[in-house]
């Protein structure tokens, strides 16, 4: 009898022993025939995504035009060449690469079948698409701070914002946003790869990238919240308290036309503030933790394309200034226009 469970209890763990061998098996097999993944994007009929395709591809094209004239109105107008414009000059730029490390990968899905992208493709358009918009987080940091010192210390501030320093402070915003994220997106590229390789997504993002892993990988996620945490409350924590101070100044100041002005600029900086950490503040803060996919693909669409293209309208609208230059070179174009066909 003893011999007999004896001889039970090895099969038994010789039986756990094979079907867990050919488990890990199974996963190796699977983590290195992923070569690629596919985009499912907007699994809509095919005249919807003509209909989006074209959406995206104005959305696109306007982004881009608005963006562009913010960025020659201060390189061609000198009464823009002062470091709040040089910082949008260069926000604008980063908008321009934020927007494009996706949207036309996703113009090109919406109209092919396959919808596909290579392994190394899509971690190279995460970490553009992450290390731009880390980017812009320290970029609308750096603003802040302009605004907070042109207003709450304007004696101190021609000294202090020089346009040697203001290009120190754009140049650390690029550098550290690209920095940023080099560990959570490596953890994430060394995570082994089911069979499954389909992203319920229109581009490469950690959340469902991470529920394509075979195994758990709750250090790498909780790794991956962290750093989020940490960027997106310590800059909005910076970014509200530079403002509220710069509120208290100009509510300080006795003219009417002073408070005016100040507030028309603090509140264009605020608008595009609200727009763009309120949306990825769902998304991120905990990516895998209750989001459900479609939510999590409409806010990354929101921010990530429709941002960008309300950026240069905030800015130019509510700013007398820029539409001033934008006027004049546009009035320039048309003079050139007029120039070249009577020639």
């Amino acid at each position: 009898m003893n011999n007999t469970i004896r001889l039970s209890a090895i099969w038994k763990s010789v039986i756990f022993a094979a079907l867990k061998k050919k488990e890990y098996s199974k996963v190796n097999n699977c983590s290195s025939s992923v070569s690629e993944f596919i985009l499912l994007g907007f699994p809509y009929t095919w005249e919807i995504q003509i209909l989006l395709f074209s959406i995206f591809c104005g959305t696109y094209i306007l982004t881009l035009t608005g963006n562009l004239c913010i960025i020659c109105a201060v390189r061609w107008d000198h009464r823009l060449q002062t470091p709040m414009y040089i910082l949008l000059a260069n926000f604008s730029f980063l908008e321009i690469c934020f927007i494009t490390s996706t949207v036309p990968k996703m113009l090109a899905n919406l109209l092919s079948e396959t919808r596909t992208i290579c392994f190394y493709g899509c971690f190279l358009q995460f970490y553009f698409f992450f290390s731009e918009g880390t980017a812009e987080t320290f970029f609308l940091s750096a603003m802040a701070f302009d605004r907070f010192l042109a207003i709450c210390r304007p004696l101190h501030y021609p000294t202090v914002m020089t346009a040697q320093r203001c290009i120190r402070i754009g140049a650390g915003c690029w550098v550290c946003g690209f920095l940023y994220f080099l560990l959570p997106i490596y953890l994430i590229s060394q995570l082994p790869f089911c069979c499954s390789n389909k992203i319920d997504h229109f581009l490469c993002d950690p959340g469902p990238l991470m529920k394509l892993s075979c195994v758990p990988a709750p250090a790498t996620e909780i790794i991956c919240a962290i750093y989020n945490s940490v960027l997106i409350f310590s800059t909005l924590f910076f970014i509200t308290s530079s403002y509220t101070l710069v509120i208290r100044a100009v509510l300080r100041v006795p003219s009417a036309e002073g408070r005016h002005k100040a507030f028309s600029t603090c509140g264009s900086h605020l608008a595009v503030v609200s727009l763009f950490y309120g949306s990825i503040m769902v998304v991120y803060v905990s990516p895998t933790a209750g989001n459900p996919a479609g939510i999590q693909k409409y806010v990354t669409l929101f921010y990530s394309v429709l941002t960008p293209l309300f950026n240069p309208l905030i800015y130019s609208l509510r700013n007398k200034e820029m539409k001033a230059a934008l006027r004049k070179i546009f009035r320039i174009v048309r003079f050139r226009q007029r120039h070249e066909r009577n020639i």
